[in-house]
């Protein structure tokens, strides 16, 4: 990668951006330390579309565990909840929380 200071850059936009639309890729440094890069819009949208979907992987969890809920099976276990009294409640936290401890 070719790079230019930002001074640089000021006086010669026209040139390098040149350069950028023929398909360099262009650094841009300050202080001697690269700080921007600059690139093509086609460039850019190609480095988009390599990129995944940081929230994909919890997506997909998400919908297998909805799914696992609308089962008959879930829909009981729901329904008896609501239907329990509190001493029933009580004892089945008791015995989740030994099995689980």
């Amino acid at each position: 990668m070719e790079s230019i200071s930002s001074t640089e850059i000021q006086n010669t936009f026209g040139k390098v951006l040149g350069k950028v639309l023929r398909g360099a890729v262009i650094g841009i440094t300050r202080h001697d330390e690269l700080s921007a890069v600059l690139l093509s819009a086609e460039a850019y949208e190609a480095l988009l579309a390599q990129r995944s979907d940081p929230l994909d992987a919890l997506r997909q969890r998400f919908d297998q565990r909805f799914a696992g809920m609308q089962t008959v099976q879930a829909s009981t276990g729901v329904q008896a909840l609501f239907d329990a009294t509190p001493e029933e409640l009580g004892r089945a936290a008791v015995n989740g929380a030994s099995q689980h401890g």
